[in-house]
């Protein structure tokens, strides 16, 4: 078996563009359209806003890509450069070209990405898995990081909830398109399929094959040694996994990040109006240079 992430074929591969299309219709208009060559492919990033400040990098969910964060770049971009990351492996716009072996691996490639931009700095925004991904930059490669907040962050600190795990693993087997639904509404809280972007991680299920390295929990070591400041938002309706546990066992391990449980938030928090404010103003907050 292939571990490179691809499309089933060049017909899924025109079926998801389509979806794509439309997602990215939704965003405001990037200032810049960036492919980013790497070890282990070429990686699709889009830029809002002009450079100046510090830069802010998100990382979407599982097969999400840049697409998800049309509700925050139009205000994070109005202060700070924004770009969004397809992730490699996963669906989406970037070509992988070579295998991720593992996490140290994964972050080497988000390392690359990040200095073929030019930027440092950065703060690293990860909503749900790409908070796990962006727990792992800070283990592995935290030197162009300047801090780093998550989203309801899956795995790091407790496993997903066994509901969760056997709806994906049915879906994977049977892989039909009403098994996948009744994942994402899982996954998101709420019906969340009327959503360009959301539909796009439906077509990314049901037309790439994505290869990433196994995402379980890092040792509680691992992460007590990260040096980045952190701010984790946890989400209180969170169907993912036991949310109020993770919050507390996150703040027990890395007693000096800043964590914090909103009761009345779904696993995707930024998708609501009241939310997505709040998140954004966490965000700019916390996004002043130490350089002023």
């Amino acid at each position: 078996m292939s571990r490179i992430g691809d499309f089933r074929s060049r017909e899924h591969r025109e079926r998801y563009v389509e979806r794509y299309v439309d997602a990215m219709r939704v965003a405001p208009v990037p200032s810049k359209e960036l492919d980013v060559d790497t070890a282990f492919g070429v990686t699709r990033v889009y830029r809002w806003g002009e450079p100046g400040g510090r830069p802010i990098v998100l990382l979407p969910g599982l097969s999400a890509t840049a697409a998800c964060w049309a509700p925050l770049v139009g205000d994070l971009s109005a202060e700070h450069p924004v770009y969004a990351v397809d992730t490699i492996g996963e669906p989406g716009m970037s070509v992988q070209t070579a295998p991720l072996r593992d996490h140290a691996d994964r972050a080497r490639w988000l390392d690359e990405v990040l200095a073929g931009l030019g930027i440092d700095d950065v703060h690293l925004v990860g909503g749900s898995s790409g908070g796990f991904y962006a727990v792992q930059q800070a283990i592995h490669a935290p030197e162009r990081l300047g801090r780093v907040t998550l989203l309801d962050p899956t795995t790091v600190t407790v496993r997903f909830a066994r509901s969760v795990m056997w709806i994906g693993l049915l879906a994977t087997l049977v892989d039909r398109d009403p098994l996948w639904r009744l994942f994402l509404r899982r996954m998101a809280g709420g019906d969340v399929l009327d959503r360009a972007d959301v539909r796009l991680i439906l077509a990314g299920i049901r037309n790439f094959r994505a290869r990433m390295p196994p995402q379980f929990r890092p040792p509680a070591d691992r992460i007590a040694a990260i040096r980045v400041p952190v701010l984790a938002l946890f989400a209180g309706r969170s169907r993912v996994h036991e949310a109020t546990r993770a919050a507390a066992r996150f703040r027990e391990l890395l007693p000096e990040a800043e964590v914090e449980l909103w009761p009345e938030a779904d696993h995707l928090m930024w998708l609501t109006e009241r939310n997505r404010r709040r998140i954004v103003d966490e965000i700019l907050a916390r996004s002043v240079s130490p350089s002023g």
